[in-house]
């Protein structure tokens, strides 16, 4: 089937043979120059004269002295005459939205040449329009309805706010567009006006032919009769009689409302009863509806469709129609590979694009990521930009600084931290004011795509880093010339609302490969092959609304664009696309979810009523398919345990061991990760796969707050066992009763522990003030340690007999020799009164302080300890106690005399009663000395690690798949199955 510029080509041709220099072809937009220009080529058989093509709005431009003014600029001049003239402070990122919405009413006024002093009447002052004489009866109901909206008995805030800001809106388009002409600039709508005004304009060439056009504003038509008079004007209109001739009710569709109208005041070049040209929708076919449950699947069919009916061979005459834009990217990424060529008409969204990421994570660096009060850096912001994979394009060290930053626990590092060359000084520079901000993000983008420049970046890299530069290098430009007036943090969001509104266009040979487009591209084309997809309501029509500063009744009592006419436009182009198509298919999405509303376009319906066409209906389903978390077993094969062996086994002599291991080789936390579920203790240890680190800032998590508080607590044991090993109670109330020391101490804690910073004494100015919520941690610590000195106090007279010091042993069993212990938190010595001996005793506490709110549950016997089921009971604190307690109990260095040892958890926020006893129990027996249950711990010990280290048995995953949830390991245990 011939298309229509196939027809245009000819008559073209016929009418000025081959030379078309004078000729000028206007279309809506620029797509369909280049198929014109190969239809005219393919003609004749010699060279010919192409014609010029232009656009309308080139048509208009040509012939203004004026230019139209980029967006950014409208909206801050608007923005500025709207403050002057209503008093409104409003901010620019605040006004942005709706200014761009003023603009549109403007913009639309003058288009259709509109009155805007009666447009923008004040509708206080009725009695200014008693005389009505201009107005048809139609335009008189349509103010009327809208005025009794607006009657006295009405006076509402709303109501008030309304006129307030209508009173003023002829003011602020007169004003603006004052404004605008003494800078010689425009927008569109008042350029074309101002063309349309004129009485002679010197048109450059003899002929103009006005090819697919639909809807005119006045201005279009204005300059279309003015062209038609002087004999210069040729009409090509693009139609079929399907949706242009009358129904039995005398109504014409839709989609044929416009072309009806124009057909006989601009006559139609072509004949308009020519059936092979405007009868094409009568000749019957089969489309394809297909509906679809999510938006990808139907980006993911387009393979599928593409390999059958020879779509991939035909080239430019196969078209893929995106009704719902967003799908870009997921389209691009499903095309098959025998696609080897492809045009792409609309634009790559630039938010989308790496670039606008690293853009907004440079802003949170300058902003909430630079500490003023500081003069530092916030690590979290600093590891964003670092991590970001364009930052390798400043400076080749930014991974080597990310590690060493975060290795120690740099949460604020400063300029020279993080210069650590010439593009990390420029990177890490702070900024105080927008002028400086812009600059250097303009600096960064040009260093980075010299850099990407030479090591040949792909297209769509370097387009959008230039599309985000001539984005922000023109905000620059408006705000050194004072155009452009506002604070970094209202800067940000208008980036944010310009970044997220601007597309990187493809470039690209339209005539060939197959064609990607958005449907305003379609104007003018023909394809065989056609896949419309996302044709849901919604997005066909698109963007049907009628928000504006103008009501509905005014704006069709005066002859503006209402949402009529927005639905009328988009049934002409999806008619259009379909009457000479012969391989149709559509898609939907029928889910109500993620702002989708499930129906299918209005105009996919009312095909399916009224054509002649039969359809055939699918439902595409993706394949889902459940798959069940079920971890498999995991074999200790010959390479998992020599791993193990390398990393746990030790050899030689009891005292060699001991003497050359400053740290054991196996500790309570691994023997307990193999409890809680022995695939955890594969994955950390034979694969050595390590639980993330999960603070990347000055937060303070559990874990930290815990570090926190035991330090403070060591430095004032500390302090106390330099002055007298023996702990008093005068010691102590003399501390509660100062309480500077416990402030010094957690000061120094914070220090080291959140910012890794050693300092050797007390009260040492702090480099970190801390902020609002590290204020409160440390007041919860202060209070901790005050309540950890009164249950001492009660305690006192005792002795310390270490603090944070290290425990090790020796233990051999059948299949590992190593050496095991770990740290103690506070080991100390009292005395007291055994109701069963009716003696004083002495006895050692092994203590460990735990920070947490979770009450402990005893205990039934040793035998519970090692039981996995107990895991939720926290049978890990027991283990680990119990056998820092077997230890102490058996070593003649720090038990000489072979006093009883009792396990402690001391929790803190429990220990506020008179009676309170952090020894552990059995039951409801208190664990006087480990020495009655050492033996059986001893052995289950060794059992449970003759099982680890068997190779007989394999790594299996826990019972308990509540415990998956939480587990690091998750996604990759479920995979490994």
């Amino acid at each position: 089937m011939k298309s229509f510029l196939q027809y245009v080509a000819q008559d073209l041709t016929r009418k000025f043979g081959n030379n078309l220099s004078r000729v000028a072809v206007v279309f809506p937009n620029k797509r369909a120059a280049l198929f014109m220009s190969e239809h005219l080529a393919s003609l004749s058989n010699q060279p010919i004269w192409s014609p010029a093509y232009i656009t309308i709005s080139d048509l208009f431009l040509r012939h203004s002295t004026r230019q139209i003014a980029d967006p950014i600029k409208l909206v801050c001049d608007l923005h500025r005459c709207f403050t002057e003239q209503t008093g409104i402070d409003e901010t620019l990122d605040h006004f942005y939205g709706w200014g761009q919405l003023l603009l549109s009413d403007f913009d639309d006024v003058d288009k259709n040449m509109a009155d805007p002093d009666k447009v923008f009447a004040n509708l206080r002052d009725l009695h200014e329009l008693d005389d009505v004489t201009y107005l048809t009866e139609e335009q008189k109901q349509a103010i009327s309805r809208f005025f009794g909206n607006f009657s006295d008995d009405q006076n509402t805030e709303l109501k008030q706010r309304f006129l307030k800001l209508w009173s003023k809106m002829s003011n602020i388009y007169h004003a603006f567009n004052a404004t605008l002409q003494a800078q010689q600039l425009a927008y569109e709508g008042a350029l074309y006006r101002e063309v349309a005004s004129m009485t002679d304009i010197p048109f450059e060439y003899e002929h103009y032919a006005f090819v697919g056009f639909n809807m005119l504003h006045k201005v279009e038509q204005q300059l279309f009769s003015m062209l038609q008079k002087q004999g210069k004007a040729l009409f090509y209109w693009d139609f079929d009689q399907y949706y242009t001739k009358p129904s039995v009710d005398s109504q014409v569709n839709e989609a044929g409302h416009y072309i009806v109208q124009y057909l006989n005041q601009y006559p139609n070049a072509f004949d308009n009863q020519d059936k092979d040209l405007y009868n094409n929708f009568e000749k019957k076919r089969n489309i394809t509806y297909i509906s679809t449950s999510t938006e990808n699947a139907q980006a993911r069919y387009i393979s599928t469709w593409l390999r059958e009916n020879n779509r991939i061979v035909d080239g430019r005459r196969t078209a893929i129609v995106i009704c719902n834009e967003s799908l870009l990217q997921t389209i691009i990424h499903c095309l098959p590979n025998e696609v080897e060529k492809v045009n792409i008409t609309t634009g790559y969204p630039l938010i989308q694009a790496p670039v606008a990421s690293l853009v907004t994570q440079l802003i949170n660096l300058q902003t909430t990521g630079y500490s003023t009060q500081r003069n530092r850096f916030r690590l979290a912001q600093v590891n964003a930009v670092l991590l970001h994979p364009y930052t390798k394009y400043i400076s080749e060290t930014a991974a080597a600084l990310h590690q060493l930053l975060n290795e120690n626990k740099k949460y604020y590092p400063d300029q020279h931290t993080l210069g650590t060359d010439s593009e990390m000084q420029l990177l890490f520079t702070p900024h105080s004011n927008h002028t400086e901000l812009l600059e250097w993000l303009c600096k960064l983008l040009q260093m980075i795509a010299r850099v990407a420049d030479e090591k040949a970046a792909d297209p769509l890299f370097q387009e959008s880093v230039f599309r985000m530069y001539t984005l922000l290098n023109r905000l620059r430009a408006l705000v050194e010339s004072g155009e452009l007036k506002v604070d970094i943090t209202t800067l940000q969001r208008l980036i944010g609302q310009l970044i997220s509104s601007t597309s990187v266009p493809f470039h690209g040979e339209p005539a060939e490969g197959l064609q990607v487009m958005g449907v305003l591209e379609t104007r003018n084309l023909d394809f065989d092959h056609l896949l419309i997809l996302s044709c849901n309501e919604g997005n066909m029509p698109r963007g049907i609304n009628d928000t504006s500063f103008i009501p509905y009744s005014i704006r069709k009592a005066y002859g503006l664009t209402t949402i009529d006419h927005k639905v009328s436009i988009y049934s002409y182009y999806f008619h259009r696309l379909l009457q000479r198509a012969g391989d149709i298919t559509i898609l939907y999405n029928n889910a109500t979810a993620d702002g989708q509303t499930g129906e299918m376009s209005r105009f996919m319906l009312q095909l399916l009523v009224e054509s002649p066409h039969t359809f055939n209906f699918k439902s595409l389903q993706a394949e889902q398919k459940f798959t069940p978390f079920n971890p498999q077993p995991i074999q200790k094969s010959d390479e998992v345990m020599k791993r193990l062996m390398d990393r746990f086994s030790c050899t030689g002599s009891a005292d060699e061991l001991s003497a050359s291991n400053a740290f054991p080789k196996l500790t309570p936390t691994a023997i307990n990760r193999y409890l809680r579920c022995p695939m955890l203790f594969y994955y950390n240890y034979a694969c050595g796969l390590r639980e993330p680190d999960e603070t990347e800032d000055d937060t303070i998590d559990n874990r930290i707050f815990g570090n926190i508080f035991h330090e403070a607590s060591r430095i004032i044991y500390t302090n106390l066992m330099n002055r007298n090993r023996q702990i008093t109670k005068s010691e102590l109330a003399a501390l509660l009763k100062s309480g500077v020391e416990i402030e010094q101490a957690v000061d120094l804690a914070f220090e080291k522990e959140l910012f890794k910073i050693e300092r050797s004494q007390a009260g040492a100015a702090q480099e970190h003030p801390l902020n609002g919520l590290q204020l409160i941690n440390r007041e919860v610590i202060i209070h901790y340690l005050r309540q950890l000195l009164e249950i001492d106090q009660r305690l006192a007279p005792f002795r310390i007999l270490g603090l944070e010091c290290d425990v090790i042993a020796n233990i051999a069993t059948s299949n590992l020799t190593t050496t095991i212990g770990g740290r103690i938190d506070r080991l100390d010595q009292i005395s007291e009164y055994n109701e069963r001996t009716g003696k004083q005793e002495e006895r050692i506490r092994v203590i460990d302080y735990k920070t947490g709110s979770k009450r402990l549950k005893p205990m039934t016997d040793v035998e519970a300890i090692f039981n996995p089921d107990n895991v939720a009971e926290h049978s890990d604190y027991y283990l680990q106690t119990f056998l820092y307690g077997c230890i102490v109990r058996a070593s003649s260095k720090l038990n000489p005399q072979q006093l009883p040892v009792s396990p402690a958890l001391l929790f803190i926020q429990h220990a506020g009663s008179e009676d309170y006893d952090p020894v552990l129990l059995f039951g409801k027996e208190r664990i006087d000395d480990v020495e009655d249950s050492r033996q059986q711990f001893s052995q289950l010990l060794k059992d449970k690690i003759n099982e680890i280290f068997n190779a007989e048995i394999d790594f299996t995953p826990t019972a308990d798949r509540q415990r998956c949830a939480s587990c690091h390991y998750r996604l990759i245990c479920s995979k490994s199955s």
